[in-house]
């Protein structure tokens, strides 16, 4: 302890005669923390007293949720057994390595989870455990995707992804002309591939032609924000040409890939990622699937092998991450296991029909949803035709406690400055909104968006700054605001909000 300062070196010494009693009683000195002991044992305390600094911003957090309505395409509400599986002992232990091959001792309980977290994976989808391997380590999606680029591409190796301003994901290799953006684009060569600007869907004969001269190690079939499900059989034939590897990012679709409402990218590719979180409704953690077996029979009758089990699990441990989080992964076996329920693939087919109905009353009035609609979770808004801008429309809706993001549309030509905003439906799905209730939802987006416009006429000039200064001091435009935040939130508060009750 030399390198402690005096009186944290004496905070630390004095914090190491509190011992825990035969009983389980906590004890210092000798006598119980709880029962007439000198001193409490700090970690005995609920948050409520023991910080209740961060315990009054969770309550507030708690109830920004519970009065807003919550439309960001990449979040959801996870259940009360995910929560309590995240705040329990599992929190405690380090496990690093694979089950049977840990670094530390006490991890028989733990090899007993993660493999059950493995086995519900691979059930979950469907898969055979002789074709198909899975690594549950990955702390989320970005990780994930790293280790597999890791893994199977190398240093330098080149991916091809749907570019960020059209719909792709920052780890599918974003970069700009002035600067590689993602780490993806610093350690691998990256080429993108884009949509239709006309119609918002992806143009794979351009991708089919680019792939020809850039010739990929593998090609990324992955969205963050496009509405149509994946062509994942012409993604194979494509990477077919180059010998190249199909990676799925199936992310934002998980949840729906699980109870088969959308496109299946285990039947054609060979590796597949995912975040926990999203559509499938679980803890914030990633996930890696990977194909076994025979890849390829040459026209000489070898058989070439997939040997990418051991590469991506070295790349995960110790290649980029040390001890998994185990108590994440315990949440994901529970989501796992919720999601092969019966009311899972019910609440997976509410979330789409929710944002079909969305999508078409906000057309209705005359919108413009870029693709012309939705196959999956989410919608994209398009404001150019009302002359607004995704970050201006962000604000106001904020402001009426209705949270979504701005994002690029097709043709847009910096993603600092996007035309539309990505509305998501799972997270209200959750709190048992229906079709008719997403109506009420497009009819408040409406509402706030109008309110953009004349905030926007009223500013002193065209700076996003001077457009916040309007909406936060202008008498009428606070006066619009509030009025229709209060309606916002007292429709809000009648639908439950999944959880613990007091956190």
């Amino acid at each position: 302890m030399s390198d402690i300062i005096p009186e944290k070196r004496q905070r630390v010494e004095d914090s190491s005669k509190v011992d825990i009693m035969a009983g389980g009683e906590p004890h210092v000195n000798g006598k119980s923390a709880t029962n007439g002991g000198s001193h409490k044992w700090f970690g005995d305390e609920p948050l409520e007293s023991n910080d209740p600094e961060i315990h009054a911003l969770i309550i507030k957090e708690k109830i920004r949720q519970k009065r807003g309505l919550e439309l960001i395409a990449s979040e959801n509400f996870t259940s009360r057994a995910v929560l309590e599986t995240l705040g329990s002992c599992l929190q405690n232990k380090y496990c690093e390595g694979y089950p049977g091959q840990r670094y530390y001792g006490g991890t028989q309980y733990y090899d007993e989870l993660e493999r059950m977290c493995q086995r519900r994976a691979l059930e979950a989808y469907g898969l055979d455990p002789e074709k198909w391997g899975v690594n549950v380590q990955p702390y989320s999606g970005s990780p994930a995707n790293f280790a597999v680029y890791t893994a199977v591409v190398g240093p330098h190796g080149r991916i091809m992804g749907l570019d960020l301003p059209d719909g792709g994901h920052l780890t599918h290799g974003f970069m700009t002309s002035k600067k590689k953006i993602s780490a993806t684009s610093v350690f691998f060569e990256s080429m993108p591939y884009k949509v239709n600007p006309e119609t918002g869907l992806i143009d794979y004969d351009a991708l089919a032609v680019n792939a020809r001269l850039f010739h990929p190690n593998m090609i990324i079939a992955g969205m963050s924000c496009y509405s149509r499900n994946l062509d994942y059989a012409r993604f194979r034939q494509i990477a077919d040409e180059h010998g190249a590897y199909v990676l799925a990012d199936m992310a934002h679709v998980s949840g729906l890939v699980a109870t088969g409402v959308v496109a299946n990218p285990f039947e054609y590719c060979d590796i597949v990622t995912s975040t926990t979180h999203k559509t499938l409704r679980g803890p914030r953690a990633g996930i890696i699937f990977y194909r076994k077996g025979v890849r390829k029979t040459l026209k000489n009758g070898t058989q070439v092998m997939y040997e990418i089990e051991k590469p991506i699990n070295e790349a995960v441990f110790p290649g980029l991450q040390g001890g998994p989080h185990m108590h994440a992964i315990a949440g994901v076996a529970v989501a796992l296991k919720q999601a092969m329920q019966p009311e899972f693939k019910t609440y997976c087919q509410n979330v789409i029909e929710n944002a079909r109905v969305m999508c078409k009353s906000l057309m209705s009035r005359g919108y413009k949803i870029s693709t012309g609609g939705t196959d999956v979770h989410l919608i994209l808004l398009d404001l150019r035709p009302m002359e607004l801008d995704g970050a201006r429309g962000e604000k106001v809706l904020e402001a009426i406690s209705i949270v979504l993001n701005k994002n690029t549309c097709p043709g847009d030509k910096s993603a600092l400055k996007p035309s539309g905003l990505r509305i998501g439906t799972p997270a209200l799905t959750s709190r048992n909104l229906t079709a008719s209730d997403f109506e009420k939802v497009a009819d408040f987006i409406d509402k706030g968006l109008q309110l953009t416009k004349e905030v926007v006429a009223a500013s002193p000039g065209p700076t996003l700054k001077e457009f916040k200064e309007t909406l936060a001091t202008n008498p009428a435009i606070v006066a619009k605001v509030n009025t229709l935040k209060e309606e916002v939130e007292n429709f809000a508060q009648q639908f439950p909000l999944p959880g613990l009750e007091h956190m």
